[in-house]
């Protein structure tokens, strides 16, 4: 049984001379009105792009420039997010999916999040100073009490973006017809590969030298495009969230709803798997790409046209990817994306072999693992309940987070135990791949026995 949440559908009027009508839950659109929220939605996606594709890297400078060991870089920088996202991440889904509220159930923890990242990225920004306080007080040395301030307003950062992620695509789901989601998503990419190609042409040069005027004014476009966004953005409504049915209250009956809701159906657990396991593929070579180029004697300025050039290749292809998404469901699309990656990462394992033939590969995986993340951005929106989306969303950021904490440090320790033998990372991104597309089949499978791309509906 569907409730009015779940219903999406297109109506066209009878009259052609009178606008579309699009029906989302109990919102309705015209084409008009649709291109408007599409508008509004993407400065949300400005900001969060910008977050997203700056942020890391220049803070991944700053503390190889403060003299921070490459331990306590990859702790704040990569471990950090993956930690608060098993924390934080169940406890705000849930408590999103379950809120009425006169601004709705998203945007009130959008808006919640605003000052928390603002002001944390202004406590990046002015780190020397409020370092050089802190060293008044402690006298621990000013570059260890800088240091403590970044990575104190990094904290703080992460905290609040893990909110805004466990909410944002929530938002999305509740507010954009459903049938148009692969394309939005498709902008959305493209919308977060200009941001990437306008901050590293012409300012992460600047980065080390010029961070404060940079953090401060990430901070601020980040605070006016989600606050721009959440207040243009209008939610429709909602029916009553369902019962606890054992009745009780507080953290661990509300962590027992969430994992009964989340875990219970092994058809998500295989979902979860499908989504993740892609996810996961990527960072073997993602992840030491800069190593294995330096290790073939690889010019950096070569390696950095090569970003450029998959850069470039992603922007042409996000939107039609997005369309193939609408029209053959995104779980069909990144299939056959995820099947093309695993035959260019078996190429790349057995004939990167020198800069030149590494270029090929390198940029062949990005371009593919990029065609995977817009042809399945839609993907959990489209198999996961809506009631609950947010639930269901966060406890695949689990698995994801889960195994990109585990498969980062193998992967590194394989390559110190054979010697930086740096074929390796194509053989663990492609072994993945394979694994992904496998367990893809089998939700496909499942997929078509719940009505398939016409008449899916998410189980219970």
């Amino acid at each position: 049984m569907k409730s009015n949440l779940e219903t999406t559908e297109i109506t066209p009027t009878q009259d052609p001379s009178k606008p579309r009508i699009w029906k989302h839950g109990t919102l309705t659109y015209t084409t008009a009105g649709l291109c408007v929220l599409l508008f509004w939605l993407l400065w949300g996606d400005v900001a969060w792009s910008l977050r997203e594709r700056s942020v890391p890297s220049t803070m991944q400078l700053l503390f190889q420039k403060l003299g921070a060991s490459n331990l306590l870089s990859s702790l704040l920088i990569a471990s950090l997010p993956n930690i608060l996202v098993l924390i934080c991440g169940p406890i705000v889904s849930y408590r999103s999916d379950r809120h009425r509220g006169r601004l709705g159930r998203r945007i009130p923890f959008l808006l919640w999040h605003i000052p928390f990242a603002v002001l944390s990225m202004f406590g990046v920004a002015f780190s020397p100073q409020l370092g050089r306080m802190l060293n008044d007080i402690l006298g621990m040395g000013e570059s260890s009490c800088i240091l403590i301030s970044i990575a104190i307003g990094w904290s703080f950062f992460e905290l609040a973006t893990v909110v805004a992620n466990a909410v944002f695509y929530g938002l999305v789901n509740d507010v954009v017809p459903t049938a148009l989601l692969g394309r939005f998503y498709g902008l959305f990419r493209g919308v977060s590969l200009i941001a990437s190609i306008l901050y590293n042409y012409y300012i992460f040069g600047h980065a080390e030298k010029h961070f404060p005027l940079i953090f401060s004014a990430i901070g601020i476009i980040y605070g006016l495009c989600f606050l721009l966004m959440c207040s243009r953005v209008k939610e429709g409504g909602y029916p009553p969230p369902e019962p606890i049915k054992d009745g009780g209250v507080g953290v661990i009956s509300n962590a027992k709803v969430y994992f009964r809701n989340c875990f219970s159906n092994r058809y998500y657990i295989w979902v979860f798997a499908c989504i993740a396991a892609p996810s996961i593929s990527f960072i073997g070579v993602n992840h030491f790409s800069v190593f294995f180029a330096k290790h073939l004697a690889m010019d950096m300025g070569l390696y950095g046209k090569c970003l450029a050039i998959t850069y470039a290749c992603s922007l042409v292809l996000s939107y039609p990817l997005g369309i193939l998404a609408d029209r053959f469901h995104p779980l069909r699309t990144s299939l056959v994306m995820l099947s093309l990656y695993a035959l260019t990462t078996l190429g790349g394992a057995i004939f990167a072999t020198d800069p030149k033939s590494f270029a090929v590969f390198f940029v062949l995986h990005g371009v593919l693992s990029g065609a995977w993340y817009t042809s399945s951005a839609s993907l959990p929106l489209r198999l996961f309940p809506r009631a609950k989306f947010s639930q269901f969303y966060s406890a695949l950021y689990m698995f994801i987070a889960l195994g990109i904490m585990t498969a980062g440090p193998v992967i590194g320790q394989a390559l110190d135990f054979t010697h930086r033998f740096y074929r390796l990372t194509f053989m663990a991104s492609c072994t993945l791949s394979v694994v992904g597309l496998a367990v893809g089949l089998v939700v496909h499978s499942k997929f078509m026995k719940f009505g398939g791309p016409k008449h899916y509906i998410a189980p219970e």
